[in-house]
């Protein structure tokens, strides 16, 4: 895979022409991700597929592995290569088939609502593998209509392997999950919660402890104990990390 230049992340989302239009469209528009980078504790960088390269890469060093920015930046596609385990870049290259075989179904209007989020290994600066995550959402598109430029945000994984392939339409309930071993997209319903269980979630948000959310909201341990436990089921999570994680993600608080 590593010495494969046929590999789909080279090849599948090829951009072979951009109008003046875009062109003009997207100027300046780093100033404005670069300002958002200085707020958030994840990584942000953008792909531009037209060259195949990124173009722009923020100090945020969870993704950088140990490299400064501007090596990354230099490294394109290559950081990949160096910095991704062998199992995890077929995973990619599965993602990437299958997300912009779903992305190209869309309907012109409505293609930049969409994201897609999942989880594989980087090799940090010691050598070992660091489980993150991976959120992708377009900025521009092509004259016909493809990705050609996106941002990515990278955050520490909530799960525990790679995988974990959904896709988001903003302002919508439905979310696609990729089945990997079959390579079919599943739609479903994205979870709800109730006002209490939302209201219960953003206090654990705010670092109280069960004890503490049953003072403020004049119930007993026990009940938050229970209504914890129905949002786990809800999400279909183990813990309130994950919790906060998928409700986080799938814009439920």
């Amino acid at each position: 895979m590593k010495d494969n230049i046929n590999s789909s992340l080279l090849t599948k989302n090829k951009i072979t022409k951009i109008s003046d239009e875009e062109y003009l469209r997207q100027h300046d528009y780093l100033e404005t991700v670069s300002a958002f980078a200085r707020l958030t504790y994840e990584s942000v960088y953008v792909i531009d597929y037209e060259k195949m390269a990124f173009e722009y890469v923020s100090e945020n060093p969870l993704f950088l592995c140990g490299y400064s920015p501007a090596e990354v930046l230099n490294l394109g596609y290559e950081f990949y290569f160096k910095n991704v385990p062998e199992k995890d870049l077929a995973l990619l290259n599965l993602i990437n088939e299958a997300g912009f075989d779903f992305f190209a179904r869309l309907p012109a209007e409505e293609k930049k609502l969409y994201s897609i989020s999942y989880d594989f290994h980087l090799i940090n600066q010691e050598g070992k593998p660091m489980l993150i995550n991976h959120r992708l959402t377009p900025l521009f598109l092509s004259t016909d209509e493809k990705i050609w430029k996106a941002m990515c945000i990278v955050s520490i994984s909530n799960h525990q392997d790679a995988g974990n392939v959904f896709i988001y339409k903003q302002g919508a309930d439905e979310v696609w999950e990729l089945d990997v071993k079959d390579n079919i997209w599943r739609k479903s319903e994205k979870a709800k919660l109730s006002s209490r269980e939302i209201e219960i979630l953003r206090l654990h948000a705010q670092g109280l402890t069960i004890n503490q959310i049953a003072e403020k909201i004049f119930v007993v341990p026990d009940t938050v104990k229970y209504y914890r436990r129905r949002i786990f089921e809800r999400l279909g999570v183990s813990n309130m990390v994950e919790a906060l994680s998928y409700a986080v993600n799938s814009r439920i608080i």
